[in-house]
């Protein structure tokens, strides 16, 4: 594992932001039911090199992009992340039926996630 798997866009308003990458690139979107206004954003045919995203509203107004890095045991590297100098700034989040989920940043300040999947997560 470790390998980026999607990026996040975390903007002021979402709907504005698709209407943008839908007409410039043709991304769709696709919102997913939930507590919280979140789309899963398709680049592309997945026969073709890249990764797919996500997109959200920015709870603090500041506007962002996000790198997720797959991981076998978001436990395990969320411990390695602090080891080595990193901080968890959004702790282990369930995402039932699909894994979990968290945010740090590296030793120089950048924000980064890392996301375990499992199907069996609640």
């Amino acid at each position: 594992m470790g390998k980026v798997l999607r990026f996040e866009f975390q903007v002021p308003d979402p709907e504005q932001a698709i209407e943008f990458y839908s007409n410039s690139f043709g991304w769709k979107f696709e919102k997913m039911h939930g507590p919280q206004d979140y789309w899963f954003i398709i680049t592309g045919n997945s026969d073709k090199p890249g990764i797919d995203g996500g997109l959200m509203k920015s709870l603090d107004g500041a506007t962002r992009t996000t790198n997720s890095i797959g991981v076998t045991s978001i436990d395990n590297y969320l411990e390695k992340v602090v080891e080595n100098g990193g901080n968890v700034v959004v702790p282990k989040t369930t995402i039932p039926g699909m894994g979990y989920f968290a945010y740090c940043t590296d030793n120089q300040g950048l924000l980064f996630g890392v996301s375990e999947v499992n199907t069996e997560a609640r």
